[in-house]
């Protein structure tokens, strides 16, 4: 069995260890006393038997726990025989350095040694190790909790190897993580400077009294769709984590001006939901509840402005070669659950509206690092501004889109996309994105096959759709309920009906009614990190929206049950295997892939295709001779369409036919 080291059993530590037993490892875990290996294997225990009852672990919670072994305050002992080691021990870089040099004296010559540091020098750290060692010195940085986060951040200190930074990224991905490599040991890396630019911007604007704490949340959560707003999120974090960090990335050349609404939290000791107080008040110390943050406080606020400090930082990862422009994005997607990177963003908002924006900061504060960067003046000069001019870091296909309450609807040449926009319910279904969805499925039947040959329908965030909003439900009649129900199934069935494919992006969250929308697309593609189930169950009631109807009919009656009946959910490789979904792809290509497989389908006649779709749907839902006669009657229909002549004619003449769809 290989063997790794975990060095600290605190928060970091145990779900690093945790991480590793679950993938097969034995993992030595130190720490100081034994009463902090006792509370952590408990913490790690607790963790499994969670992950067991979603169905999530295969093996037994009492054999994974079995492959860590406590060793109280010996690295020696730790590191012997093993293949890697990761420290996860308090951020003081001098301790750190003591357990890098007791490691290289006791480990394998060939083992790594990676370090999960989020603010201190891997350079400094790998110079308390042998000359010959310094190429195995890596960062490792996981995110909190290191058992639910997807991201890992592989940071290349002054001496690693670039076979060092690769054989770190195939542990991650066997711990089932997604990886970014940082080319430079900068302060910070990318997450945590891309952050600090936002929790400054967000910080500065309160203490020049340009907005309120509630204003600045809002318009983040509300506008820009983060998952929580600068100041809720830094007091889940802790305030006084934030000014450490802080401290250690300024004391390594990082330029700011720290913000004094922050440092007074941490001289208060006012350190959020620890403390039970920070920029919000919460019930009890370490009892975390959302602060009320109304969606209207934001409207004033001008997200652009907020952002463009932050965009300006990933300007500068990407200009300094420190990281590529994919990996930033999806740092900051991963890291930090943004439904879009800072790039992305850029593009999204103008590149020539941000070096405004930061203009604007650098006149009001004359703080250099408001500075736009030269990247992106450079990219105003040349026109490159983003999805408007369609190009910026990323180049546009030209389409036209329209922003809805709960929808964004985009039309690309023979392809509709259709996004659903609440991120911050996780994209949960209301009476108004029915509705929405509903009117755009009717304009889009009106379309020609010109426009629109195939639709796309994704979620923004970390979701696809986590469900129906029940909180719009309560306290509704059973008939009122019954006719919801109704309605949401007369919608699915016109996805079914739609004379055209609908493919599903699965970005996320898929459950409830949000699977009950997937199963009613053609074809469903499935972001690795998706997750999908029913849970209806959990909640009192059953699935209402078609969900006993069609799962059993994609994956089979026992396991539809199973599903139903547990209420558990499960990864999107399980939902391939089961043939829920037809393929899953790493996150950060499933745009890519949907768009190539909507390419695709849009160079085939459309007619055909929509009479496969209904010969297909409506005959699994027949005796098999009236399913026959359909067939027969739709492949008689269309050899009176000018595409069967063109795709004859195509084939004899050994030409790429042109549909038309008439």
């Amino acid at each position: 069995m290989p063997k790794v080291a975990v060095i600290g059993a605190g928060t970091m530590g145990h779900g690093i260890a945790e991480l590793f037993a679950i993938a097969g490892y034995e993992v030595a875990l130190v720490d100081v006393a034994e009463d902090f290996l006792k509370r952590a294997l408990q913490n790690i225990e607790w963790s499994l038997k969670k992950l067991a009852e979603k169905g999530q672990i295969k093996e037994d919670v009492g054999v994974i726990l079995g492959r860590i072994k406590p060793i109280v305050n010996d690295v020696c002992k730790a590191v012997e025989g093993a293949e890697l080691m990761v420290e996860a021990v308090v951020e003081d870089i001098e301790i750190k350095r003591k357990v890098f040099a007791e490691a290289d004296r006791c480990a394998p010559p060939s083992a790594i040694l990676a370090t999960n540091t989020s603010s201190l020098p891997i350079t400094e750290i790998a110079e308390a190790v042998k000359p010959e060692r310094r190429p195995l010195v890596v960062g490792m940085h996981f995110f909190n909790p290191p058992v639910l986060m997807p991201l890992v951040e592989i940071i290349k200190g002054a001496y690693t190897s670039d076979e060092t930074v690769k054989k770190t990224a195939e542990y991650a991905s066997k711990l089932g993580k997604q990886t970014v490599v940082v080319n430079k040991d900068v302060p910070g890396f990318i997450v945590n400077r891309i952050l600090a630019r936002l929790n400054e911007a967000a910080c500065w604007m309160v203490a020049r009294g340009e907005a309120t704490i509630q204003e600045v949340d809002s318009a983040l959560i509300y506008k820009a769709g983060l998952p929580m707003g600068a100041f809720i999120l830094m007091d889940y974090t802790g305030i006084d984590v934030v000014c450490f960090i802080g401290d250690a990335m300024v004391k390594r050349g990082f330029k700011t001006h720290p913000c004094p609404v922050i440092a007074e939290k941490c001289k208060e000791k006012k350190y959020g939901v620890k403390s039970g107080e920070g920029f919000y008040k919460y019930p009890a110390p370490g009892k975390f509840q959302w602060p009320e943050v109304p969606k209207a406080a934001g409207d004033k606020v001008d997200v652009t402005y907020l952002l463009a400090p932050a965009i300006n930082e990933a300007a500068y990862l990407l200009r300094e070669s420190i990281a590529s422009r994919e990996d930033i994005d999806k740092a900051i997607r991963l890291g930090l659950n943004w439904p879009k990177g800072p790039l992305e963003y850029a593009d999204e908002l103008g590149i020539d509206t941000v070096v405004k924006a930061l203009e604007e900061w650098k006149n009001k504060t004359g703080f250099e690092e408001y500075e736009p960067d030269p990247l992106l003046r450079d990219m105003a000069a040349k026109g490159k501004l983003g999805k408007k001019s369609g190009e910026g870091f990323y180049t546009y296909v030209k389409a036209e889109e329209k922003k809805l309450e709960t929808l964004i609807v985009r039309y690309e040449p023979g392809i509709a996309w259709i996004t659903l926009n609440r991120p911050e319910r996780l994209n949960a279904i209301n009476p108004k994105m029915i509705e929405e969805l509903w009117k755009v499925l009717d304009e889009i039947e009106q379309m020609d096959y010109d426009k629109v040959r195939v639709v796309v329908i994704t979620g923004s965030g970390r979701a696809f759709s986590a469900g129906a909003d029940v909180t719009g439900f309560m306290g509704a009649t059973p008939v009122t309920i019954f006719k919801v129900s109704r309605k949401l199934q007369m919608l699915y069935e016109r996805l079914e009906l739609l004379d055209r494919p609908v493919i599903c992006g699965l970005n996320g969250y898929t459950l409830g009614g949000g699977l009950e929308l997937a199963m009613a697309c053609d074809f469903r593609i499935a972001a690795e990190t998706a997750e999908l189930g029913q849970p209806e169950i959990n909640l009192g009631f059953i699935p209402g929206a078609g969900g006993t109807q069609r799962l059993a009919r994609l994956i089979g009656r026992d396991k539809a049950k199973e599903l139903i009946f547990t209420g558990d959910r499960i990864p999107a490789r399980e939902a391939e295997r089961l043939g829920l979904v037809h393929k899953v792809v790493p996150p950060d290509r499933l745009e890519q892939e949907l768009r190539a497989f909507a390419n695709k389908l849009a160079e085939k006649p459309p007619l055909a295709l929509a009479m496969a779709k209904y010969a297909i749907n409506f005959g699994l839902e027949a005796p098999q001779w009236v399913g026959m006669m359909l067939e027969a009657s739709n492949f008689g229909l269309l050899f009176s369409t000018e595409d069967v002549i063109e795709g004859v004619s195509a084939f004899l003449q050994k030409r790429k036919p042109q549909f038309k769809g008439k």
